[in-house]
């Protein structure tokens, strides 16, 4: 079993080498590598799966301790095998729609490489037993996957790419610094290790208890910083918007669905283990959880962008799930409700997008185009896309007898169930009763608004015509068709899940929702959910009709204007509340390296000057009595040999003696001029740190050799 763990990451990273030589040769070859090996990656997670299931209450943990230094940790439990095999499966679809999508596309040799190689590093990460595997792994996804936003190489994909690898590294770096904190702490990464530690965290160190939670807490948020950056949580959701449009749509679907939930597997570690039953980390988790449901679905609403939208939909989709996550940590020993709603939903959400993001890709790839205005009336009589389109919308739209509607409905009973403790005086915390209710109006509006920017989508792509005729038409009509059989496979039965898990609820979500509750630490049993009862049918009839009141107020008065050729779609979002350009862009790429800059340069320069003013007060440089006029004696000496060869070649040779060059003089200036340079560098910062680099360098390989 061991073996097949490591098979799960490593059999990808390995195919990937082999589709881009074979690819180099031949492409049809390359491609039909590329389906056979995320095939055979979504049977191999399905074995595992099926292997848990029967084992029970199943949990291994394989160690390879020869790699990286500490070793690498792997382990296999429901939730592990469960998003394993989600992931493999989204790249399986992905892949086999990436065929036709791609058909007009260059540099697919290095698509491919990329997209296996970080299939391997996302099973990487929810295999992984310890922070430091899920920190090597999270790594090598952000690399990996940086080459999906950057793949057509346009300027504005570029940019884009650019955000997202800054918000990586940042986020990266800033985990780093957590991990190092709670070692120095735990003495241990180790997940199981963990639970708890946040209760009594002297006990794992010398420090004292105050001191030590200081730390944990530190590192607990910087952590939090790092996944969050990854998950899309409010403020650093900022690279979601801007990734996705640029993004092949294959790509983008596993983006948004999958590495989403990279970052939400470490929040879910935080939560479930190293903060286990901490009210006020659910508290925090709660609040940024609201501000990101909210702030993402507000900016879809205003998009008039179709890949932008789910985007920004996707930044709302894990507001959700955070609250969930929150109300984890708040409802302590009966949080069952919080903890299923927010593993369903992760689920749905990934299975959503890609269904949603592959549908988009469609369009794209036959009109070339994603503003509403272009691409609107393209799904008119084109009846496969609107029932795939339909079944997505259906789903994320929390519409009853679809699995979106089911994972809401959980999220929901836990904030009603936390909110009646809080009036009993069960619990307690910073929330109140009216900011909870508040905080449940906040998820109702935020489910309304999702209703209310996919209908837009809906109304713009299959109701509303277009009075270009080539788009109307939208297929190439040389093979007379939008979408091959493949592609148009893979689509539809992605889109058939949705409404099968939604309509029976007992047999395959509560199934599902029992694999992830050992991860992640849920306590007590949950009653028996009755999910067509009349209280739960209102929440969802709130959302619904909140939905229909923002559409036909909003969006149809407001974000829509008359021309002469007809109504259009207007974005009135104000462009200073951009925050990338107006906030991160100017202090983290302008203010911040101008300021550093300028410090180092006075560090620099201040060095030069300390070490001129001893030279000029304390040792009192003077020339010594035999010292020479200029260079040194073996300038002099060079000097006066190739001078008296010159007078020699020119008295025998040429007879006559032309123009003289004193060479001494030349080799001296030589020899100051690098005497300077010399100085110069030697004198630096920037030398001594290069040299500190070196050494550090040879540091760590010589620890990793005697490792």
């Amino acid at each position: 079993m061991g073996l097949l763990l490591c098979g799960g990451v490593l059999f990808p990273m390995v195919s990937a080498i082999a589709c881009y030589l074979s690819g180099r040769k031949n492409k049809n070859i390359r491609d039909l590598l590329a389906d056979v090996a995320t095939g055979i990656e979504c049977l191999l997670f399905l074995f595992l799966l099926i292997y848990v299931i029967t084992k029970g209450d199943y949990s291994m943990v394989v160690k390879i301790p020869e790699v990286c230094g500490m070793g690498l940790s792997f382990a296999l439990d429901g939730f592990r095998s469960l998003y394993g095999l989600i992931a493999a499966f989204m790249w399986f679809m992905s892949t086999l729609f990436s065929k036709e999508y791609f058909s007009h596309y260059r540099n697919r040799n290095r698509y491919y490489l990329f997209l296996l190689l970080t299939l391997g590093a996302v099973e990487g990460v929810f295999l992984s037993a310890d922070f430091y595997t899920t920190f090597i792994f999270f790594e090598l996804m952000s690399f990996t996957s940086y080459v999906w936003v950057a793949q057509d190489e346009r300027k504005e994909s570029l940019r884009a790419a650019g955000t997202y690898l800054a918000v990586a590294v940042i986020g990266g770096l800033v985990m780093l610094m957590g991990i190092f904190l709670l070692y120095s702490v735990t003495g241990t990464l180790e997940f199981k290790a963990l639970a708890g530690v946040s209760g009594n965290p002297a006990a794992y160190t010398s420090l004292p208890q105050a001191a030590a939670k200081k730390r944990l807490w530190a590192a607990g948020i910087c952590m939090f910083f790092g996944f969050g950056a990854k998950a899309g949580a409010f403020p650093l959701h900022i690279w979601l918007p801007k990734a996705h449009p640029v993004a092949p749509a294959p790509a983008s679907a596993l983006l948004s669905g999958i590495l989403t939930k990279g970052g939400m597997f470490g929040i879910l570690v935080l939560s479930g283990y190293l903060f286990k039953g901490n009210g006020l980390w659910g508290s925090l988790i709660l609040t940024i959880g609201v501000f990101t449901m909210v702030t993402g679905a507000v900016l879809a609403l205003f998009s008039v962008d179709l890949k932008r939208t789910l985007a920004c939909s996707s930044v709302s989709q894990i507001g959700f799930i955070l609250v969930g996550v929150g109300l984890l940590g708040l409802l302590g020993g009966e949080n069952a409700l919080a903890v299923r709603g927010s593993l369903l939903h992760m689920v749905n959400h990934s299975l959503i997008k890609l269904v949603l993001f592959m549908a988009a890709g469609v369009v794209f790839m036959n009109v070339h185009k994603l503003d509403l205005n272009d691409i609107r009336g393209f799904g008119r009589k084109k009846p496969l896309l609107h029932f795939i389109f339909l079944m997505g919308a259906f789903g994320i739209g929390g519409v009853p007898l679809f699995n979106g509607y089911i994972s809401k409905t959980l999220i929901h009973e836990s904030i009603v169930e936390y909110l009646e403790l809080i009036k009993t005086g069960a619990a307690s915390g910073i929330f109140g009763v009216s900011a909870m209710k508040g905080i449940e109006w906040a998820f109702l509006i935020s489910g309304g608004l999702t209703v209310a920017y996919m209908t837009k989508l809906y109304v713009a792509l299959f109701l509303e015509k277009n009075h270009d005729r080539a788009v109307q038409d939208g297929f190439d009509r040389l093979k007379g068709r939008y979408m091959n059989k493949v592609s148009g496979t893979a689509l539809t039965l992605s889109a058939v899940l949705l409404p099968v898990m939604g309509m029976f609820p007992n047999l395959i979500m509560s199934p599902l929702a029992d694999l992830g509750q050992g991860f992640m630490q849920a306590q007590g049993g949950g009653e028996r959910v009755l999910w067509f009862n009349l209280t739960n049918l209102k929440g969802a009839a709130i959302s619904l009709f909140i939905g229909a009141l923002v559409y036909l107020i909003v969006v149809r008065l407001w974000l829509m204007k008359k021309t002469p050729e007809g109504r259009v779609y207007v974005n009135r979002w104000y462009k200073y509340l951009d925050l990338e350009d107006y906030i991160y862009r100017p202090i983290l790429l302008g203010a911040l390296p101008f300021v550093s800059g300028v410090f180092c340069r006075i560090l620099d320069s201040l060095v030069d000057f300390i070490v001129v003013a001893l030279r000029k007060t304390v040792y009192k440089d003077s020339k010594l009595p035999c010292e020479l006029e200029e260079g040194t004696a073996v300038t002099h000496a060079l000097g006066c040999f190739v001078n008296g060869l010159e007078r020699a070649a020119n008295a025998t040779i040429w007879k006559k003696r032309p123009k003289n060059v004193d060479y001494e003089h030349k080799y001296a200036l030589i020899h100051e001029e690098w005497s300077e340079d010399s100085a110069i560098i030697g004198r630096s910062m920037s030398f001594a740190l290069l040299l500190f680099c070196i050494g550090l360098l040879i540091t760590v390989i010589y620890l990793l050799l005697q490792h």
